[in-house]
């Protein structure tokens, strides 16, 4: 688990950006909306000084109604704005975390997840989305699933196949992934 101490509020952060940037501005507007269904996706832009026309630092927040607090739903457009604000002076100077006291507050106290998740199509009918994900995939793209990986000391195997420019022999296999030498020896289907 986290300390939500070794975070830094959005609040210290605007104060650190005016303390170096006396001259600076934070810009904050809405790019996306809909309350009906309950999203807003915020940009804000840093300037390190008023009059400079390019921002020093720019960054989203997106917000979701469902995903806050009963008490804190009617806030939801302020404290994305808010979000943004903070991660784009992340950007420009950076702390220790790059989340702030907020996200890590929303994520120790997040309410449950909603049970339809907006950015997910299930096709009708399904039962496992990963299987229905891989078949799409595989009747999209005309891929196959191709059997379990084969793993070295390295880590997982890549696999090769073609044909030998040397000896004209079709090859089909599994390589290190190292690209230190040596390398684990290839397992190559015969």
């Amino acid at each position: 688990m986290f300390n939500l101490d070794d975070y830094e509020d959005v609040n210290t952060r605007i104060k650190r950006f005016r303390t170096e940037y006396i001259s600076g501005r934070i810009e904050a507007s809405i790019v996306e909306v809909d309350l009906q269904a309950g999203y807003v996706l915020v940009r804000a832009a840093i300037y390190r000084e008023h009059e400079d026309m390019v921002p020093a630092a720019v960054d989203f927040a997106y917000g979701n109604v469902a995903f806050y607090r009963e008490n804190m739903k009617r806030w939801f457009i302020e404290d994305t704005t808010t979000s943004a604000i903070g991660r784009c002076i992340s950007l420009l100077m950076p702390s220790e975390h790059r989340p702030t006291k907020e996200n890590m507050a929303q994520v120790q106290q997040s309410a449950p997840a909603p049970e339809v998740d907006p950015w997910v199509v299930y096709p009708e009918g399904t039962a496992e989305p990963l299987a229905t994900g891989l078949d799409l995939i595989k009747g999209a793209l005309g891929g196959v699933i191709t059997e379990q990986a084969e793993t070295c000391e390295h880590g997982r195997m890549v696999y090769k196949e073609g044909i030998s420019s040397k000896t004209g022999n079709k090859y089909k296999g599994w390589v290190c992934p190292s690209k230190a030498k040596p390398q684990c020896a290839p397992r190559w289907e015969k």
